[in-house]
């Protein structure tokens, strides 16, 4: 016992030592506004954690990012997607620093990138320059901000990487955000756990009423409960200057006065991001768009933000004992928020023994299963399940429904349709759409081999076959046939796909290839003439854009240019 306390206590000094040593004057605000957030580090997201700081742009786009630190640029990836236009800056002393949703990279950098863009014939691209190629000192002004990839509007994203490349949290480096709210509790719920175990009478989740004492403070009425259980809560942070429902940093939970669990948002792994899924209660997520972190452990959640779960952070209460439960919500400037829970050990003879509704379809963590119908299929491999589940799985009118987005799955699942009853032209226009609630179909990554089409995906619902024939719009935005331009700094068309799903594009003037810069949120493409390789007066326009299923348009058009 006495070498587990010593244990203990090493990691503890050396966690408490290793961010105390982290370099605090070394990282600069890379923007030259005062740091306002729109996210936190380790901020509750779809299937992830946030990796970085969401940092305010003051609703604006083109403000100058500078280089936090001195180094050189090691990757540039330019996406569609996720980050959208990003640069990563490698720095001695071990560090990267993320540069995420920029508008446009500075003049070197972008001829560097456009060189490479243009010999690929790509406007996606990921580059991996040579170390000390592109040299920046701190302060240098890199790129301009902007709304680029999955943003939700202007805003810088920034990042922290360890030398292995795992996202830390930057305040940890100095980086002041003005602060001096407390967390806010919007939701507090006990989960009996055990076979027998009940609260209030109850075997199922029961949400818990918050009273608000005057010294900012929550307590609930007294819970009274017996077996296993645990407790989740709702909880955000603001910061000073907006109103965001931000992550917070640090949950801390205790029994009698002593504590039971602890989670720190202080650095994390991408390869352990999608357990968040395991951290929130997922059902209730899915359900009211709210969510919960769990204070206790599944059997099998690596996560090592869980900086303490003893017993897994699932209490044993007893009858006729009383506990007194207590939660501690806490922001990176020490800002807490304090919930007491009074719980009376006390068996209950009014509740119903659990019941687990039982399907034809029991599928175990450690072992995959695999259900055929007519010309239809599904298969969820091993370890996809964090927990053994019964399904509700069915199959009718080519769609497959694999129960409901209730329980989550870690890796894909494969549903597959038998099509040979298609022609080879019919097949060609197939795909296997993923169905909404509310019946709105998307296109799911389809597959196709010989007479089998599948799609992988880490998500239950209903899958259909289906089929798009009509093919992808063009129109021009700011020019039309015929005219002069010689004004323009751009050139811009809107495409649009009514049910697959844009696949790509290409567009070329006078015959060579001039790269066009998707936006998917506002469908447009746009070609800056400051490429300089437009330099004929009458010109020849041409865009070709196809759909997943290779439904294609072709849009010309003639313009003119001094």
């Amino acid at each position: 016992m006495k070498n587990v306390i010593c244990l203990l206590c090493l990691a503890l000094f050396t966690t408490n030592y290793a961010q105390e040593n982290l370099p605090k004057d070394y990282f600069a605000n890379p923007l030259d506004v005062p740091i306002v957030l729109a996210g936190t580090f380790g901020e509750l997201r779809s299937n992830h954690f946030h990796s970085g700081l969401d940092i305010k742009t003051q609703q604006r786009e083109g403000l100058a990012v500078k280089a936090s630190a001195a180094g050189y640029i090691s990757r540039i990836n330019i996406q569609h997607y996720g980050y959208g236009k990003a640069l990563y800056i490698q720095h001695p002393n071990g560090y990267t620093t993320v540069y995420g949703h920029l508008q446009k990279l500075a003049p070197k950098f972008k001829e560097y990138l456009r060189k490479q863009q243009y010999a690929k014939e790509s406007y996606e691209i990921e580059l991996f320059p040579e170390a000390g190629e592109l040299k920046v000192e701190q302060g240098e002004v890199i790129a301009y901000s902007g709304n680029t990839g999955g943003s939700g509007g202007p805003h810088l994203h920034f990042e922290i990487r360890d030398g292995s490349q795992r996202p830390m949290n930057a305040q940890l480096f100095g980086l002041d955000v003005p602060d001096s709210r407390a967390p806010l509790v919007q939701g507090l719920f006990a989960y009996p756990l055990g076979k027998d175990a009940h609260v209030n009478n109850a075997t199922s989740r029961q949400k818990l009423r918050l009273i608000p004492l005057e010294d900012g403070s929550f307590t609930t009425g007294q819970l009274e409960a017996c077996g296993e259980i645990g407790f989740g809560i709702s909880t955000i942070d603001q910061q000073d200057g907006a109103y965001n429902n931000n992550g917070v940093f640090k949950i801390e939970a205790g029994l009698n006065g002593d504590p039971v669990y602890e989670l720190n948002f202080s650095k994390f792994s991408f390869a352990e991001t999608r357990h968040l899924n395991q951290l929130i209660d997922y059902e209730y997520y899915t359900k009211n768009k709210s969510r919960v972190q769990k204070l206790f452990r599944s059997p099998r959640n690596p996560l090592s933000i869980i900086q303490k779960a003893e017993n897994d952070g699932i209490l044993n209460i007893k009858d006729s004992l009383d506990y007194q439960y207590t939660i501690k919500v806490t922001d990176l400037k020490g800002n807490e928020r304090l919930v007491r829970i009074p719980i009376k050990g006390q068996i209950s003879n009014k509740i119903q023994p659990k019941e687990t509704p039982k399907t034809e379809y029991f599928a175990t963590r450690g072992s995959g299963l695999s259900v055929k119908g007519e010309k239809m299929d599904v298969y969820i491999p091993a370890e996809s399940l964090y927990e053994d589940a019964y399904l509700d799985i069915s199959f009718s009118d080519e769609m497959v429904k694999v129960h409901e987005d209730v329980i989550p799955l870690h890796s894909n699942m494969t549903v597959g349709f038998d099509v040979s009853e298609y022609s080879e032209e019919e097949k060609e226009k197939l795909f296997i759409a993923q169905i909404s609630d509310k019946g709105r179909a998307s296109y799911s990554t389809t597959y196709k081999k010989g007479n089998r089409f599948t799609t992988g995906t880490r998500t239950f619902g209903k899958f259909k076959l289906m089929k798009d024939t009509i093919a992808p719009k063009i129109s021009p935005v700011n020019f039309y046939d015929g005219q002069w331009i010689s004004g323009n700094e751009t050139l811009k068309v809107k495409i649009s796909d009514d049910l697959s799903g844009i696949q790509g594009y290409r567009a070329t003037v006078n015959g060579k290839f001039i790269l066009m810069e998707y936006e998917y949120k506002n469908n447009t493409l746009t070609h800056y003439f400051s490429d300089e390789v437009v330099t004929e007066t009458e010109n020849e326009l041409k865009v070709i854009v196809t759909d997943n299923v290779g439904n294609t348009t072709t849009y010309t058009a003639k313009f003119f240019r001094k």
